[in-house]
């Protein structure tokens, strides 16, 4: 199976402190031992490592910590999906024709990574702002249980 993860799902499952942690973690599991195929969009690479530096931890944890993270629990085990040029001009035509501001534009960039990977699920924790932009796509966006 192809589960594309959105970033809030790969933050809980990082953060064994955060509230959805026991819900995210054995996704991130499943895919560690090879029964799931995890699928990221580059974006999440980036947006990954900003949200996990800026989250209200009692421990800070480095940028050379959050790079470790980032490549021994991620990067070594998700398939990266590259967007195009010609990715991004159609997501920015689509979020105009729609009026979607904001934070949306980045859930407009993993949903497109996911139809473009082709996957199962899209797994997230805000299952309702992928279904608004990306309708098509509404049988495959599940919450982590």
């Amino acid at each position: 199976m192809k589960v594309l993860f959105d970033t809030s799902v790969l933050v809980a499952a990082l953060i064994d402190s955060h509230p959805q942690f026991p819900i995210a973690f054995p996704w991130l599991l499943k895919v560690k031992h090879g029964e799931i195929n995890g699928y990221i969009g580059t974006h999440t690479l980036a947006e990954l490592y900003a949200v996990l530096l800026s989250l209200p931890t009692q421990r800070k944890i480095s940028t050379t910590d959050i790079w470790r993270l980032i490549q021994q629990s991620i990067l070594s085990v998700f398939d990266v999906i590259d967007l195009t040029k010609c990715d991004y001009r159609i997501i920015l035509q689509s979020i105009a024709n729609y009026n979607i501001r904001g934070g949306a534009t980045y859930d407009a960039l993993i949903a497109q990574a996911a139809s473009k990977a082709k996957v199962d699920k899209l797994l997230t924790f805000n299952p309702g702002h992928f279904q608004r932009l990306y309708p098509s796509l509404a049988k495959l966006i599940e919450q982590p249980v």
